[in-house]
């Protein structure tokens, strides 16, 4: 007996070092290959460590269960435990056949959506560095790739660890694949709307007419684009008010920061002022704003002034617009209406109203 102990608890110490010991050089090689790569931005590399770390949480449970399962079923023929009549040892047998199984299922699951995560986040920064450091465009559009196939992955990978947990509980999956089959043709017929949505969604992220981050009018709403999911895109206004419209009721789609934006500005000039006198300041406050450190990086072409653009009652609106990188126009047009009311007054030129 007292040898018996020794040898198990030599082989379980044993089992334990040698998965401490594989999980540090596993952490190691991780660690070394995320050094290696060239990312950019602290936000980014701080992201790609945090989904290293939770794989590797997912392999030192993975790594410590099976030396736990391996140490008790030791233990159990050690100690002669082997008559399968006793409930405590059928439970047992079925812990070192079945149960290790169903450990590494799982473990492996969860190991394989943290390394498709992680994967896929690198591919995001992978594929936002390979153009500009300022190109918008391609930055949200990794973004909006990298969130469809995370949640991809995970549902794929969810659906068949499930079936496999089905299969070590001896349950047949058949019955269950086949049923779900002709509930999914079900749903196909009843539900066509969502049929029409799913497809919508996956047409609209391939032709990419409109990313995460982007500013977009969307059935007469603007606002910011949150999500987009194969079903929905998500959209958040002015207001702060969160609106999901199903990709398939969507008939009027403006993306308003795609490759570059207008930033427009109307002023009205009362009759009795000199309009040319005006129109000259207003170009001079945009060539001002031009050769500016702080706005030269944002506005892309000289400031275009489309002259009167309508007449009223007792005034001449003036319009003028700047092109500006995307995400850029409402501030570059607040700094145009500031500079040119205060041109105006300097010059003794009343607006109207």
């Amino acid at each position: 007996m007292p040898d018996n102990i020794t040898t198990i608890l030599g082989y379980t110490l044993a089992a334990f070092l040698a998965a401490a010991i594989l999980i540090r050089i596993v952490d190691r090689y991780i660690h070394q290959a995320l050094e290696s790569l060239e990312i950019v931005g602290t936000q980014n590399r701080a992201a790609l460590h945090a989904h290293a770390a939770q794989l590797v949480r997912g392999l030192t449970l993975l790594a410590y269960g099976v030396a736990g399962i391996a140490s008790v079923s030791l233990a159990l023929s050690r100690f002669g435990v082997n008559d399968r009549t006793w409930d405590p040892v059928e439970i047992a047998h079925w812990s070192e056949t079945h149960g290790i199984n169903l450990l590494i299922i799982l473990a492996g699951a969860f190991i394989g959506v943290r390394a498709a995560s992680l994967g896929i986040e690198h591919l995001q920064f992978k594929m936002a560095r390979r153009h500009a450091d300022g190109d918008l465009e391609w930055q949200r559009r990794a973004q909006t790739l990298s969130g469809v196939l995370t949640r991809l992955v995970t549902v794929t990978v969810a659906f068949v660890a499930i079936l496999m947990v089905l299969r070590e509980l001896s349950l047949d999956v058949m019955p269950i694949l086949t049923g779900a089959g002709i509930a999914g043709l079900a749903i196909g017929f009843g539900a066509q709307g969502l049929v029409r949505d799913v497809i919508s969604g996956f047409f609209m992220i391939l032709e990419d007419q409109v990313r995460v981050g982007d500013l977009a009018r969307i059935n007469g709403i603007t606002g910011g684009v949150e999500q987009i999911n194969l079903r929905t895109i998500v959209l958040r206004d002015a207001e702060g008010a969160v609106h999901a419209f199903p990709n398939g009721t969507i008939t009027a789609l403006a993306n308003l920061s795609k490759q570059y934006a207008f930033a427009t500005v109307d002023i009205k000039v009362a009759f009795h002022e000199n309009i040319d006198r005006a129109l000259g300041t207003i170009r001079e406050v945009g060539a001002a704003m031009e050769r500016d450190p702080v706005w030269q990086s944002v506005v892309l072409e000289p400031l275009l002034v489309l002259g009167v653009e309508s007449i009223g009652d007792a005034d001449a609106t003036i319009r003028m617009k700047f092109k500006t990188l995307p995400l850029n126009q409402g501030r570059v047009a607040n700094e145009l209406r500031k500079r040119v009311i205060g041109a105006f007054v300097g010059r003794g030129i009343k607006p109207y109203g």
